[in-house]
């Protein structure tokens, strides 16, 4: 069985983004299944008003998981289906995934994300970037830790169809991230963030364990694209979405600059060189809101949604064709070695 897999934590909030992505999911895929790993106090909040009726997998979230490497280092805890996709709870779904699931169905584990990860990906994000570039720190790192490549992950979308090679990815990942000091990579509590990144330490094991990344970056077949302002043409409930996509990625790595004038600048500047200039209107799997200074319209939406399927009665919130029966027993949770 395919499913998705979706956590949350934290303020009630967060599980009315996952409300809201879901409800843009189901009006692509109506069958797969849902599963939703969360305290206790988020399933309350979805049963008062019966939109647990979504989902049909509830599970608790233990307290030690509720952390970004909580529970991306730990993914083999929470495989309720034969082949999983955990997704962050930040996406609007835009388009029919079932050849997303084609593509996925090779892999044994895998994330989105690049082929070779830059120095920016998990080292400093000013000037200190530098310095780790002249001194080549990414290759020490490498050599110290016996690898030969290091690929860039995005781990807003993960999938996993073998419980053995995930637990194996997840036990490396945070083996790495334990031994942080001999790396590199900065930790991003020193950044002032409230929790710890998952993504460089989950590059490292699937580099070890010689584990192909997805392609983050597909043209019209794009897993996931970051939702951009200025860049992404939408409607308010997300219907119909399209991205500007450059296929070169110089000038497509442009689009994360936080001035907008500065980034339209340098867009404009280099897709005007010969050849850097091609481009496509892309409408992606999903639309990540990951960065921070992008995602109010995302914030609208949810809160959105929330006030208007709380208003619904409890029937029209469950699309046609998909089942309001729990899933049978989920698969036994491995026991912490």
């Amino acid at each position: 069985m395919e499913g998705y897999v979706l956590h949350t934590y934290g303020p009630e909030h967060y599980v009315r983004h996952a409300v809201a992505s879901v409800v843009t999911l189901r009006r692509h895929d109506p069958d797969r299944p849902v599963a939703l790993y969360c305290p206790a106090s988020h399933r309350r909040a979805l049963e008062r008003h019966g939109l647990d009726l979504l989902f049909q997998h509830i599970e608790d979230l233990p307290e030690a998981h509720r952390s970004i490497v909580g529970f991306k280092h730990h993914l083999y805890r929470f495989m309720p289906f034969d082949r999983c996709l955990f997704v962050d709870a930040d996406m609007i779904w835009c388009r029919n995934p079932d050849p997303l699931w084609q593509q996925l169905a090779g892999y044994r584990f895998t994330a989105t994300g690049l082929e070779r990860a830059d120095f920016f990906f998990g080292g400093p994000k000013g000037l200190g970037v530098v310095v780790d570039y002249l001194l080549n720190r990414r290759r020490r790192t490498m050599r110290r830790f016996g690898l030969t490549h290091l690929p860039r992950v995005q781990a807003g979308m993960i999938y996993a169809q073998d419980r053995a090679t995930t637990r194996a990815v997840c036990e490396l990942a945070s083996d790495f991230l334990a031994r942080r000091a001999e790396t590199h990579f900065r930790s991003r509590l020193d950044e002032g963030r409230s929790e710890e990144s998952c993504e460089w330490s989950l590059a490292m094991a699937m580099s070890r364990l010689r584990l192909q990344v997805f392609p983050w970056y597909q043209g019209y077949q794009s897993p996931q694209l970051d939702f951009i302002e200025g860049m992404t043409s939408y409607d308010e409930n997300f219907e119909h979405v399209t991205t500007i996509y450059y296929s070169d990625r110089l000038v497509f790595g442009m689009r994360g600059l936080r001035s907008a004038w500065l980034r339209d600048l340098l867009i404009r500047t280099l897709a005007s060189l010969p050849g850097k200039g091609d481009y496509a209107e892309v409408t992606p799997f999903a639309l990540h809101f990951g960065w921070l200074h992008h995602k109010q319209p995302f914030f609208d939406f949810s809160a959105r949604t929330w006030a208007e399927l709380t208003q619904q009665p409890t029937e029209a919130m469950v699309p046609r064709g998909v089942s309001t029966e729990p899933l049978g027993t989920p698969a036994p949770v491995p026991a912490e070695s």
